[in-house]
C-alpha cells in the first residue's frame, strides 16, 4: 500500500518529476499530474482546469494584487509573473520539496513584485489583513484536498480577503461526494456570489466567488471585457470561455 510508505505529514511528501519530448511534469503518483509544464513554452497553461481559472480576468480584469495558495509546479504563477505585470504576486506553499523544485520548472525568483512562501495555506488566511484583488486556492498533497482548505472559516477567511471588488478562485477535485459537498460549504459562505465551472474532461470543477454585483456586470458586459482582454489572455481562455459564459448566464437568470 502506498501509505505504508509516506510520512504520516502528508503536507512533505517529495514529489517527483516526470519527464517526456514535450513536456515536464510533476506527481505525487502516476494517477494524478499536479502540474504540467511545455518544454517550449514554460508559461503556457497546458492544464485545461488551469485556463479555466484564469477567467477570474472576466471578472477582475485589472487585479493589482494576487495571492496564491499552492505552487505545485507554479503553472499560474508563472503565467501571472509573466503576463500580469502590473500585479503584485505572493504564492504560500506547505510543502518545502514542492518549492526546492521551483528551478525545473522554472518558478521566477523572489523579486519585489512576486515572492514564494513556505507556510500553512489556512494559517496565512486567517492572519491576512490585507485585501486581494484574486485569490486561487489550488493547493492539494499526495493524498487529495488537505482538510485545512476546505474547512468553512477557511472559505470565510478567503471571502473576506477579496472585499467587494476581489474574485476568489477554487479548483475542486472532481470527485463525489466531496465535491458537492465543498461546493455547497462554499455556497454557505459566498451565497448569491458563487458560479462554478465543470471541465469538460472531467478531474475538476473551478468555483468562482465574488461580489454579486461584480458577477452581474461580468455577465453583462462579456463582450466588451473580452474584446478588451490582450491577445494572450483572449488565446488562453479560448477552450474555456463559452462555458465559464454560459455558467455566468444561469447565475444572471437564477438571480434576478
Amino acid at each position: 500500500m502506498l501509505n505504508d510508505f509516506l510520512p504520516a505529514d502528508a503536507d512533505a511528501v517529495r514529489p517527483y518529476i516526470y519527464e517526456d519530448e514535450r513536456t515536464l511534469s510533476m506527481h505525487f503518483d502516476m494517477s494524478a499530474t499536479q502540474s504540467r509544464m511545455r518544454r517550449a513554452d514554460p508559461c503556457a497553461l497546458d492544464l485545461a482546469y488551469t485556463r479555466t481559472m484564469m477567467a477570474c480576468l472576466m471578472l477582475q480584469p485589472r487585479p493589482a494584487s494576487m495571492l496564491m495558495i499552492g505552487l505545485g509546479g507554479g503553472s499560474l504563477a508563472k503565467y501571472w509573473h509573466r503576463w500580469l505585470r502590473h500585479a503584485d504576486v505572493s504564492v504560500v506553499e506547505i510543502n518545502p520539496h514542492v518549492i526546492a523544485m521551483r528551478e525545473d520548472f522554472f518558478v521566477p525568483p523572489d523579486g519585489e513584485r512576486f515572492r514564494v512562501l513556505q507556510g500553512d495555506g489556512a494559517a496565512v488566511m486567517e492572519e491576512n489583513t490585507r485585501p486581494h484583488d484574486v485569490v486561487f486556492v489550488d493547493g492539494f498533497n499526495y493524498d487529495g484536498q488537505p482538510e485545512g482548505l476546505c474547512t468553512p472559516a477557511f472559505y470565510a477567511d478567503c471571502r473576506r480577503a477579496i472585499g467587494d471588488t476581489g474574485v476568489l478562485v477554487v479548483n475542486l477535485h472532481d470527485e463525489e461526494p466531496q465535491c458537492t459537498e465543498l461546493t455547497a460549504r462554499l455556497r454557505d459562505v459566498l451565497g448569491d456570489g458563487l458560479v462554478h465551472v465543470d471541465q469538460e474532461s472531467g478531474g475538476n470543477r473551478i468555483v468562482f466567488g465574488a461580489a454579486p454585483a461584480l458577477l452581474r456586470a461580468a455577465a453583462e458586459q462579456w463582450d466588451e471585457r473580452w474584446s478588451a482582454l490582450d491577445e494572450v489572455h483572449r488565446h488562453t481562455l479560448a477552450r474555456c470561455a463559452e462555458r465559464v459564459r454560459r455558467s455566468l448566464g444561469r447565475w444572471l437568470v437564477s438571480a434576478g
